[in-house]
């Protein structure tokens, strides 16, 4: 049985959807763990007493990743470190969904989803390796990509673009810290029933043509993605480097969905 006992983790944006998911599952596996969102709430209340339920430290941090990176990064590990110090697991989760088509796209829009998608996750990865390497840590990170960093959408070329980074970030971190006993892996959900995506259960239609391009047919809840992140920042997976699960129904196999039965 996998389990995280004698672990801390720091899951960033993890007050809702798949961070919230990932937070509760972690700390079902016996790892304590620091929440974090950008302000507190009822939200943050809940999932940190959902942690503390399951008999482990739960914690609750907030700072906004879309600010500008020089100015939140760090106070925000340092927050984490001051509610945790024996933080050995990393989940960078907080990102955006916000885009335009790409003929309507300005800078603030993108540079807003590149700080908090992109930058903050790297900067945020190179603090902890840098406490981890000095102390001699085996620290496990784990970011989370998104199928669009491997199929396009043509009105979220931004947020494309971002989770496309997160796949590369996944390989170049895990080549530039494996040397160092810190393992870095991705976990790609496919699309998942969150807040963000609220437009699922809103249409109908939307829902069933989305059901009709997964091979398995689901649009399931975020609780999909906690049992292969557990998987990927636990000892069952000491020898996995540089992998990117995805949790995808199969989505990302199907090259030609079939047309819907009569």
């Amino acid at each position: 049985m996998i389990h995280l006992k004698g672990h801390a983790a720091l899951v960033t944006g993890s007050t809702k959807g798949v961070g919230r998911a990932i937070a509760k599952a972690l700390a079902e596996a016996g790892a304590n763990v620091v929440i974090h969102g950008r302000n507190p709430g009822a939200d943050a209340t809940s999932i940190v007493q959902e942690c503390r339920d399951t008999g482990v430290v739960a914690e609750f941090i907030t700072g906004d990743l879309s600010e500008p990176t020089e100015n939140v990064v760090e106070p925000l590990f340092q927050k984490a470190l001051e509610k945790m110090p024996a933080i050995d697991i990393l989940v960078n989760n907080a990102g955006t969904y916000i885009d335009k088509p790409y003929l309507e796209m300005d800078l603030d829009t993108y540079q807003r989803t590149m700080r908090l998608n992109v930058a903050s996750p790297y900067f945020l990865t190179q603090s902890f390796a840098r406490h981890w390497v000095q102390n001699n840590t085996a620290g496990r990170v784990l970011l989370i990509g998104s199928i669009n960093g491997r199929l396009a959408e043509p009105i979220h070329t931004c947020y494309d673009a971002s989770k496309g980074a997160i796949e590369m970030m996944v390989k170049s971190l895990c080549v530039a810290l494996a040397p160092h006993g810190i393992r870095v892996n991705g976990l790609a959900p496919g699309l998942v029933s969150t807040p963000l995506t609220a437009i699922i259960e809103e249409d109908p239609q939307f829902k069933q043509w989305m059901c009709l391009h997964t091979p398995n047919g689901e649009v399931p809840g975020p609780e999909v993605c906690g049992e292969g992140a557990v998987y990927l920042v636990s000892d069952a997976a000491r020898h996995v480097h540089g992998h990117m699960l995805l949790i995808d129904g199969g989505m990302s196999g199907w090259q030609q969905p079939d047309m819907p039965a009569e």
